[in-house]
């Protein structure tokens, strides 16, 4: 699974987002990639959750054709990343940027919650997908409130030592769930689509 476009790294990521004003920091970018490499919403274009990355109304206004094409191949760059993670069923989650508890516990719910479920969703609710599926996504989204409660504690002054320890319990968790779902829902759904395009 080659990358059609090269990414261009973390740090001159982060700085292109800037450039544009985005509200949606890296981190969540990356899982909402992966939710929506993963969704059962077909209909879902990479451009659709571009756009979910600012306020409605608020998208930057590209102001030439060469601009856009840089625009989207910068982004195009990451979503190519990340499907070839997914390809390998190596997605992992973001590297932790907070040193207190508290900070890790808010990116990680921000993650799953903001992050690969709204992706994998689409913006749709109805979407049909196998039962025992369902039951990690509904997992993953209970794991994200284990984080909203770590940060909680974090907040009214439970040790941060003991609560990073719980963090990385729970990091294990969610990582095994969106490996579980890669291998038996994504992985077949990617090769299902190649097949179907190798017949046109």
């Amino acid at each position: 699974m080659q990358s059609q476009n090269e990414y261009i790294g973390d740090d001159n990521f982060k700085k292109f987002l800037t450039h544009y004003g985005c509200p949606t920091p890296l981190n969540i970018v990356k899982m909402k990639f992966a939710g929506a490499i993963c969704s059962p919403n077909y209909d879902l274009r990479p451009t659709d959750v571009i756009s979910s990355f600012w306020r409605e109304g608020e998208e930057p206004r590209l102001e030439t054709k060469k601009e856009a094409e840089l625009f989207f191949k910068f982004f195009m760059g990451l979503w190519d990343k990340i499907f070839e993670d997914i390809g390998y069923n190596a997605l992992k989650l973001p590297k932790n940027e907070g040193s207190k508890a508290y900070d890790i516990a808010v990116n990680r719910y921000d993650e799953i919650e903001l992050g690969f479920l709204e992706g994998f969703w689409g913006g749709k609710e109805n979407l049909k997908i196998p039962a025992y599926i369902a039951q990690i996504v509904d997992q993953l989204s209970e794991l994200a409130d284990v984080y909203e409660i770590i940060a909680s504690r974090a907040q009214n002054g439970e040790a941060d030592d003991v609560l990073i320890k719980t963090i990385k319990d729970t990091d294990k968790m969610v990582q095994k769930a969106l490996s579980f779902v890669i291998e038996n829902f994504t992985l077949p759904k990617i090769k299902n689509v190649a097949a179907e395009s190798m017949k046109i």
